[in-house]
């Protein structure tokens, strides 16, 4: 068979953490939507034995190789002296796999996985895509936008070379996402009321101390103003309690997880959440406003990852530390209660959301398969 006649094969590094195997699926998803129209890929998942992806990629349908990890050390330790044989190790056998496919790109997310993919695409001279989900790149595809034929972004601004602004690859079932037809049925769904106004309060998978203690301790004046509350206060959080509002005013709904990201951002007209990269594109995809509460750690990517959509309007900003109940009060209650105020932060959260990125990473994926062939 030429390579004319066979499928694009096109391999996907973004094994680890869900914020790199989430845009990898959503980008997976929209090639198998252009083989369901016709368009022959074939489609290769890289991953390790210990990631998320050992679950998530196999539940979406595709096919998974595993390579050795290469942690990166952070600091000086022994293990940075056996760090040449580890990517030596993982980067022969992600060169077999590449071989076996017969790779036509190699599209990385970052990572343990994407390092050895870079370099194992280059030694093998397969094309290089790079997508980068936050503000501050990782050193991996720090290293493999100098390698790649194409950089993609998240963030407008992102310090990588030649990089493109495309936004975040999401599910469709976000992406989507009608948030005035499906609202009535996602009130219902948590037991709000219909026409009150709603904050969403979350803070990831698994909660977040400082936002539970700040929404908790300004349940009374939020329901005093009639704003009604879904907080997902995360499953190892169950002392976080509200005690039942008296009947007939704005409900306060504590709950562990949110199964369906997608009712809960119908549901609500303002979210109170961290800034990570996908929280970020998909509140703004869906056009809620939200106000941002930055990681107190780390680099401070996520306050980078909120500032676009705060800057066109879309959102507030608030340090963790100046978070509280006084903070909700002064600031969000004025939006809260003020539909025109409302109305104006969703739209320009929408003006700064990509809900088609999936399909714009696609489109330049497909063009350095076929170029390569």
């Amino acid at each position: 068979m030429s390579a004319g006649d066979r499928p694009i094969s096109v391999v996907l590094a973004g094994g680890g953490t869900a914020g790199h195997i989430e845009p990898m699926l959503a980008l997976a998803d929209a090639l198998r939507r252009r083989a369901d129209r016709g368009a022959a890929v074939r489609i290769t998942c890289l991953g390790t034995e210990r990631g998320m992806e050992n679950r998530l990629v196999p539940a979406r349908g595709y096919e998974l190789r595993l390579i050795p990890p290469v942690p990166l050390p952070r600091r000086p330790t022994v293990d940075l002296l056996r760090l040449p044989g580890r990517v030596w190790r993982s980067v022969a056998e992600t060169r077999a796999v590449l071989d076996d496919v017969a790779a036509d790109v190699v599209v990385g997310f970052g990572g343990y996985v994407a390092l050895p993919a870079y370099l194992a695409a280059r030694r093998a001279g397969v094309p290089i895509v790079v997508h980068e989900q936050n503000a501050l790149p990782g050193l991996a595809n720090r290293v493999g936008a100098r390698l790649a034929a194409r950089v993609a972004v998240t963030v407008p601004g992102t310090p990588l070379p030649r990089g493109e602004h495309v936004g975040m690859p999401l599910r469709t079932t976000i992406s989507s996402l009608d948030r005035s037809a499906q609202r009535p049925a996602a009130r219902a769904e948590f037991g709000l009321d219909a026409d009150r106004s709603t904050l969403l309060v979350f803070g990831g998978s698994q909660g977040a101390r400082s936002l539970n203690r700040a929404a908790v301790a300004a349940a009374d004046a939020l329901s005093a103003a009639g704003v009604q509350v879904l907080h997902a206060r995360g499953p190892k959080n169950t002392d976080v309690t509200v005690p039942p509002r008296p009947a007939g005013t704005a409900p306060y709904v504590v709950v562990d997880y949110l199964e369906r990201m997608d009712l809960a951002y119908a549901a609500a007209d303002l979210a109170l959440c961290r800034a990570g990269a996908v929280t970020v594109a998909e509140l703004s995809a869906v056009g809620l406003p939200a106000a941002f509460v930055p990681l107190p750690i780390g680099n401070g990517e996520q306050r980078r990852n909120a500032l676009p959509v705060v800057e066109a309007g879309g959102g507030l900003l608030v340090e963790d530390a100046d978070l509280g109940a006084a903070w909700i009060e002064s600031q969000l209650l004025p939006v809260l209660t003020d539909p025109a105020a409302l109305a104006r932060y969703a739209e320009h959260a929408a003006a700064a959301g990509a809900p088609d990125a999936d399909e714009r990473l696609a489109d330049i994926v497909v063009s350095v398969a076929a170029a390569q062939r």
